[in-house]
């Protein structure tokens, strides 16, 4: 552990840097603590010498490093409430009965995108926790009808049905063939289950049974696909940090965002429902970035949410709303 010195010398560091964005000179630090600057500059070169601290090749001043800014989060972050007008723009969010669970979630973390001008990512895994209770259709008319999706967990998925030329007896039939061979099946298998249990016999019960099972299942596939949804909410905040002017940096953070492989490692990073730190090279996304994600599960859902910022990130406010959030969407 460091001297009450050493932690008071790298937290002003830290807060500096990500505030300021700039090396941190001794003189700033001896301003705050009121000491020597031999003193302030022995100290400096000591937490650099152990690896807290970097000298850049620009300045005479100090930056934090990958394992200043991992000491400073276990060690010395206060965590402190959210301010008023914070609060507020979530609150109203979450106070909207007439909003979906899946849009209290998005617009929430749009919010915390605009606040904070990180990249704001949700990974959604409905598709796997829920098992097919009932499937039903409503019809519109003679070629359009609705298709009600109902999971054990309650959730309803509903979709437009177009299909010309087949009656709807037809129709029911296949709905009665996959409530009495499907049911319990996770949403995410069902497409495969349609595929080797109902393709093989439909022919016998209905005799349109090509169009109608295609239409099937294609509902099923897209639900499960929709399953691990990933939706990632201002990407191009990315432009307003220091850290990311080059393009060819820009452009390959942007790849990482396009690859959902990348992007669901997050989620894979670890399942604990605590909110998590990942600095630098401890991410699996970008050695540039940090990432601080935390897990959510609810009666009907589950999920991952997280924020990506450049290392230099307000790791103290991006905690607190992150704690917040995860709090009312499972409240």
């Amino acid at each position: 552990m460091l001297t009450e010195r050493q932690n008071e010398i790298l937290k002003l560091i830290v807060m500096s840097y990500i505030k300021l964005a700039h090396p941190v000179s001794s003189n700033l630090i001896c301003d705050k603590l009121k000491c020597s600057s031999a003193t302030v500059r022995n100290e400096m070169m000591t937490l650099e010498e152990l690896g807290y601290l970097e000298k850049t090749h620009t300045s005479s001043g100090r930056i934090p490093s990958e394992k200043g800014y991992r000491y400073y989060v276990d060690h010395l972050m206060e965590v402190k409430e959210l301010n008023g007008e914070e609060y507020q723009k979530l609150q109203i969010i979450f106070d909207n009965q007439q909003l979906e669970l899946s849009d209290v979630i998005t617009k929430s973390l749009q919010i915390v995108s605009d606040m904070t001008s990180y990249t704001t990512v949700i990974l959604d895994e409905k598709s796997h926790e829920n098992k097919l209770k009932e499937i039903s259709v409503v019809p519109i008319n003679e070629s359009e009808m609705v298709v009600l999706i109902v999971t054990d967990k309650g959730y309803v998925e509903h979709k437009d049905l177009r299909l010309t030329g087949v009656s709807l007896d037809e129709v029911k039939n296949t709905v009665k063939l996959i409530n009495d061979l499907v049911v319990g099946t996770p949403i995410d298998e069902v497409s495969s289950k349609l595929e080797f249990d109902i393709k093989p016999i439909i022919g016998k019960y209905v005799k349109q049974h090509e169009m109608i099972y295609n239409a099937f299942y294609n509902v099923f596939e897209d639900m499960s696909r929709k399953g691990n949804n990933i939706n990632i909410v201002g990407k191009n905040n990315v432009f307003k940090h220091k850290e990311f002017n080059d393009i060819d940096k820009v452009q390959d953070i942007f790849e990482k965002f396009d690859d959902d492989e990348k992007m669901l490692s997050i989620k894979e990073d670890d399942q604990n429902n605590d909110i998590s730190i990942y600095i630098g090279k401890e991410n699996h996304l970008d050695d540039d970035v940090t990432v601080i994600k935390t897990n959510y599960k609810t009666d009907k859902d589950n999920g991952t949410i997280a924020i990506i910022g450049p290392k230099r990130m307000e790791y103290s406010r991006v905690v607190n709303l992150l704690d917040y959030i995860k709090k009312q969407i499972e409240r």
